[in-house]
């Protein structure tokens, strides 16, 4: 009898391989299958989003005010630096979403990031605790950003700034109305809707950058200036918030396994991430690149809406008014649902439209709201700190926690079994690695911009993570 030979064993280990995570995917399909029969009878159904609501719900999540920063981002790094970095981040983002998705797709039990992170340390309660402060904060502090720049914004169409706590309260309470909703699928025309305001609001800045006689503030003789590269004395610390501006804009994936939980066909996912990412591409760049083109270097605010002539400036920012009040919302459901459900795990509650279950519900979002209008109100320094938040957050819940995600569903030597998974695998070190550096040197970048903006009148950026007044 002959001994098999190495190529024998290796080609038994790869087709057990494939067989296994055959057997994972269909596992994971009678899952979700079951999750659904299950939700039959209930009045509020959770798996109910089709490929298209979930790809509203990215749309809204993504096309939002802070690729208004772009051009800002694209004056400190040069013209070409930035058009690459976008496409590069927008890329990776794509990739590591994917593997989020395959991950979900693997584990259907997951209803949210914090789930993800507990599984990711080897099911440590104390891993689940962490992440699940990290994805509370990070989204409380998003809605807090919502209502500040909601009340800018009711301060720049009003002409007045007397009355920013009443203008916050009412912002709150507006934000507060439309987080109502306890499924995706309800919200989902109303992110197609907060999109497509947005996208008007971002066409309309981009015209009139270009029909405008000069950028407001313009002084008579000093053209707008255009760099292809950085210019000379650019700072790292400057550099690096523009980078981070940039990332920061395309790294929400702390939301996708939320959104992922509520489909009825985890597999579709693919379409609505391909969607929306071929569709920040294109406009991500375009706003950067044009309105820095017309606006140039000098005149260059952030976001951009203000290096518009007054009039333009409310005409454009004022389309933006469905996407404040809708992004927050949708960052309050999420993180309310992630609560609601911890409350009511196993309760009819959770499922049925009783009275406990509402006033609860409404109670949950009601602090959230509350805790979001402080820090908006009482934090002296809200834009460094957001900025610091999502240098600490974003480093994990953009790329790190993804990596690890991949490196566990190719455990021992599947990671490296064949040139793909070899390549892949790397990468994901890649990503780890580049994580901590975000990690570090943003965490750097935040603390430093505090201090410079404690010593001048320097304010950041507007960004997921910052905001200028």
């Amino acid at each position: 009898m002959d001994l098999p030979t190495k190529q024998d064993v290796e080609r038994t280990s790869s087709s057990s391989l494939e067989e296994l995570e055959d057997d994972d995917n269909t596992l994971a399909e009678i899952s979700v299958g079951t999750q659904i029969e299950l939700e039959k009878d209930h009045e509020i159904k959770y798996r109910s989003c089709s490929w298209q609501k979930t790809a509203a719900l990215l749309f809204s999540e993504y096309i939002c005010l802070a690729m208004m920063s772009f051009p800002w981002s694209y004056s400190v790094l040069g013209l070409v630096p930035g058009i690459i970095l976008t496409l590069v981040v927008a890329a990776s983002v794509l990739y590591t979403s994917l593997i989020l998705w395959r991950y979900c797709l693997k584990h259907p039990e997951v209803r949210d990031v914090c789930d993800i992170g507990k599984k990711l340390f080897g099911d440590a309660a104390w891993a689940y605790n962490v992440t699940a402060l990290f994805f509370i904060l990070n989204n409380t502090f998003i809605q807090a950003l919502h209502v500040l720049v909601g009340t800018k914004l009711l301060n720049t169409l009003t002409n007045s700034s007397q009355c920013s706590v009443v203008f916050a309260v009412i912002m709150a309470m507006i934000c507060l109305v439309f987080s109502l909703p306890r499924t995706f699928k309800q919200l989902a025309h109303l992110g197609t809707f907060s999109a497509v305001t947005m996208g008007i609001a971002v066409i309309l800045s981009i015209v009139f950058a270009g029909i405008q006689d000069h950028p407001f503030g313009y002084k008579e003789g000093d053209e707008p200036l255009v760099t292809v590269l950085p210019v000379p004395g650019t700072t790292f610390v400057s550099g690096m918030s523009a980078f981070l501006n940039i990332m920061y804009t395309f790294c929400g994936q702390i939301c996708l396994p939320s959104f992922i939980a509520d489909m009825e066909n985890p597999k579709d996912f693919p379409k609505a991430l391909w969607a929306v990412t071929i569709a920040e591409m294109a406009m991500f760049t375009l706003c950067g690149a044009l309105i820095y083109h017309f606006v140039g270097n000098q005149y260059m605010t952030a976001p951009a809406f203000s290096s518009l002539q007054p009039l333009y400036k409310k005409i454009a920012f004022s389309f933006a008014i469905p996407t404040l009040i809708f992004l927050g919302s949708l960052y309050s459901v999420v993180t309310s649902r992630f609560i609601f459900a911890r409350v009511f795990e196993n309760s009819r509650h959770r499922h049925s439209n009783t009275v406990v279950g509402w006033l609860t519900w409404v109670g949950i979002l009601s602090t959230l709201w509350v805790v979001a209008f402080v820090i908006a109100e009482v934090l002296p320094f809200f834009s460094d700190m957001l900025s610091l938040m999502s240098s600490l957050f974003d480093a994990w819940f953009g790329y790190i926690f993804w990596a690890m995600a991949y490196l566990q569903m190719n455990p021992g030597k599947r990671k490296w079994n064949g040139m793909g998974k070899t390549i892949q695998t790397l990468l994901n070190y890649f990503f780890i690695a580049f994580g901590l550096y975000v990690l570090f040197g943003g965490t750097y970048v935040s603390v430093q911009s505090i201090i410079n903006d404690r010593k001048s009148s320097h304010v950041g950026v507007f960004t997921c993570a910052s905001v200028t007044v």
